[in-house]
């Protein structure tokens, strides 16, 4: 059921995003694939199936491969200014397992990995190539027949991931876990057919989103043991829009003040 779940989430995730895209321009719907639409809805069912401190393990392993996700967009907006998109994917997943693998391996306090899990989406914005690009409702064309491939495309990546992770090592495990499925299908389709310029639009939403990412994890891992399940759930689920919508204010309220200047 659990598998299904996933599946069904990461589908209903690209979707989504995709859709937000051909109405809202590229970072927005980068910003809807960075909040937790797949990840909350399953800490949510395994706060129904398994003790509270596992759950709480899993968030707090969540936040420490956080840094290595956000590092993973950043290489990859970089990397599509010179390379094509397999090549993108390919050193943004470089990237991705190489530093989580040294985080997940370093043992961080809970605090430190909180810590720097909330520092790395500001860090990963200012390292973008391009900036916000995208939040002007601009339309996007992605034909159907497209969006139908990015959702397979995804499907068949998150059960490789999932399947795959039963058979390695829990820190291996951890890691594939951890991908991130959206940030390699989205640009995956939106470089050949977009640009570059477009691609790092989008990742940059998407690191604006993992803004909320984070603070539902942080949210979650401290209230847990605190105000119980159900409250602590709801309660980061609260947190994680409001903060999400503050970011996205703040950043919009930027964009236009620099074309106010301009």
């Amino acid at each position: 059921m659990l598998f299904a779940l996933k599946l069904g989430l990461v589908a209903a995730s690209v979707l989504l995003a995709s859709l937000a895209a051909r109405r809202y321009g590229h970072s927005v719907a980068g910003t809807l694939a960075g909040m937790p639409m797949i990840a909350g809805p399953i800490i949510g069912f395994l706060l129904l199936q398994q003790p509270v401190e596992q759950v709480r393990a899993i968030a707090l392993a969540t936040l420490v491969c956080l840094p290595a996700m956000v590092a993973h967009m950043v290489s990859f907006a970089h990397a599509a200014r010179v390379l094509p998109w397999y090549g993108a994917l390919l050193v943004a997943n470089g990237v991705f397992v190489a530093l989580g693998w040294a985080l997940s391996s370093l043992a961080l306090p809970p605090v430190a990995a909180c810590a720097l899990a909330m520092s790395a989406p500001l860090a990963g914005m200012a390292a973008m190539p391009v900036r916000g690009n995208g939040d002007d409702a601009s339309v996007v064309t992605i034909p159907q027949a497209e969006l139908v491939l990015r959702v397979a495309a995804a499907l068949a990546i998150a059960a490789a991931i999932m399947l795959g992770a039963d058979l390695f090592s829990a820190l291996v495990s951890g890691l594939l876990l951890a991908a991130p499925i959206t940030g390699n299908v989205l640009p995956c389709f939106t470089l050949p057919r977009h640009g570059a310029v477009a691609t790092a639009a989008l990742l940059w939403g998407f690191v604006r989103g993992l803004f909320g990412f984070v603070t539902f994890f942080v949210v979650l891992y401290a209230g847990l043991p605190v105000v119980g399940a159900a409250l602590a759930y709801g309660l980061a689920w609260l947190a994680a829009l409001g903060v999400a919508l503050a970011v996205y204010a703040f950043s919009s309220l930027q964009r236009q003040s620099h074309s106010s200047s301009a």
